[in-house]
């Protein structure tokens, strides 16, 4: 779009993208480098940042440009770069407008404080520990809430940020259709022979570990010259330029699975930052389009490719030289060990199988809080009589139940559906993409993992934000998302009968 307005636009998105790179740095850091007695002064630099974006981009120029490219359109095409970059600059405008500058310096200066509160009372196993900065965080996600304005449920506001759209009834809809057959599907995976030799005597070096993964990670296509991976108490990914991507895991020695499929995780989501368009960087359109696509890629890395028969005959012969007792394991078996369904406490190291009751749980206990249902000190309690109706298992303490994601911390209240989202997106793009293209199959097969990469690249990474969640995903796989291909991908890798 050729017009002044337009190019003001361009040059404050760019300077803000700077600005919010450089806190996302600083919050990478704190949860991966910083001393604990440094959180005080770094809750101040989280507030200022987070204060100086909002003025920047709430001024009332900002929104005088927006309406003079609105008026001067003409026939501007509403699927060229111009028009997404327009309609999210208003999307975003509009919503941070609404919020007033003492809230959002609060906002971020209570959730740095959060993440060390909740680090510690998860490590002490102390709910108490939390629960003071826990109802603060609640009580400024309703203020944004109500700021920003909803149709139906407060929750719907807090949805919104995370999956542009979303609603609470959709979600309620989506989860009802997918729970009618994963309940029984979870009752007969979780009723076969157990079969998992992998922990038995094994003490899996975290040296070996890492160096392993990386090996993992750079085959499927994770540039480490663009990023590099390192440990957290709970896995992330962040970018915080178009050549820098940050991962983080955490380590077993008993188990070497749990960082292999965190980093397996977590670089699906670091592929899809380094496959954003390196030009469209700093602009809305050269960035991730929703959290329920960002899982979708991460998701697909882990599950479809990571725990598949053709990925362990790559790799199992490599996994035994740094793991010399899982050369007694054929490929059968050690995929059978990667998909054994089991229900178990951990959202982060369940299966498949459990991992969406997991996040259901999750849904109702968000929206029990933010329709008023749910007291803060009552949430344990709560946690623990819904876990036991539905995985049948009696939490044993606080670090296991409610206290084991750190998204509660960031105030990330609505991010949790977005899990289940992207297993549903998952499972919808690999049928796809395997059907649109053949040498994907026998790429996996080889243990060549570009075909599906450059796929991904096309239809997923590189649009951005050029179309909504939905379109986007409709648009690579020719068809709407339903639950139907991820129920038959359970099915195939977790019934064995």
């Amino acid at each position: 779009m050729n017009h002044p307005a337009y190019q003001k636009l361009v040059d404050l998105s760019n300077e803000l993208k700077l600005l919010s790179d450089a806190a996302g740095l600083l919050s990478w850091d704190q949860e991966v480098n910083m001393a604990k007695k440094g959180v005080g002064y770094r809750a101040r630099q989280m507030a200022w940042f987070s204060g100086e974006y909002h003025a920047r981009f709430t001024a009332p120029e900002v929104g005088d440009w927006i309406s003079e490219c609105e008026e001067n359109v003409g026939d501007l095409d509403p699927e060229s770069d111009s028009a997404a970059n327009l309609r999210e600059w208003r999307h975003g405008y509009d919503r941070e407008t609404k919020l007033p500058a003492d809230l959002v310096t609060e906002f971020a200066r209570v959730r740095s404080l959060a993440h060390e509160s909740w680090a510690e009372a998860r490590e002490k196993s102390e709910f108490t520990h939390f629960a003071p900065d826990l109802e603060k965080l609640i009580g400024l996600c309703k203020q944004q809430a109500e700021c920003w304005g909803y149709e139906d449920k407060l929750y719907d506001a807090l949805l919104d940020k995370y999956e542009r759209g979303s609603t609470t009834a959709e979600i309620t809809a989506v989860f009802a259709d997918l729970k009618k057959e994963l309940v029984p599907l979870v009752e007969e995976a979780c009723s076969q022979e157990p079969f998992d030799p992998v922990k038995v005597g094994a003490d899996y070096s975290i040296e070996k570990q890492q160096a392993f993964n990386r090996e993992v990670a750079e085959a499927v296509g994770f540039d480490f010259e663009a990023g590099r991976i390192d440990t957290a108490v709970h896995p992330f990914c962040t970018g915080l330029g178009p050549l820098d991507t940050r991962l983080t895991t955490r380590y077993m020695k008993s188990d070497f699975r749990s960082s292999l499929y965190g980093v397996l995780h977590e670089t699906g989501h670091g592929l899809y930052d380094q496959g954003l368009r390196e030009e469209d960087y700093g602009l809305p359109i050269g960035d991730a389009v929703s959290l329920g696509v960002h899982e979708s890629q991460s998701r697909l890395w882990e599950n479809q490719v990571g725990r598949s028969p053709e990925f362990w005959d790559r790799w199992l012969p490599k996994a035994a030289e740094y793991f010399p007792n899982l050369a007694e394991l054929s490929v059968e078996e050690m995929t059978r060990a990667c998909n054994q369904a089991e229900r178990s406490f951990i959202r982060v190291e369940a299966d498949e199988v459990t991992y969406d009751l997991h996040i259901m749980l999750r849904f109702e206990m968000e929206s029990a809080i933010f329709n008023d249902e749910l007291p803060v000190a009552e949430i344990p309690a709560e946690w623990n009589r819904r876990f036991k109706e539905s995985f049948g298992l009696e939490v044993d303490n606080d670090s296991n139940g409610c206290l084991q994601d750190i998204h509660w911390s960031m105030g990330g209240f609505g991010y949790f559906p977005t899990y289940s989202l992207g297993n549903l997106n998952a499972s919808h793009l690999f049928k796809a993409a395997k059907s649109q293209d053949s040498e994907i199959e026998t790429g996996l097969a080889n243990g060549n993992y570009t075909p599906l990469l450059q796929w991904m690249r096309t239809r997923i990474h590189e649009p951005g934000s050029r179309f909504l969640p939905k379109d986007l995903v409709e648009r690579a796989a020719g068809s709407p998302v339903t639950a139907d291909a991820h129920l038959a991908h359970l099915r195939s890798r977790y019934l064995f009968g």
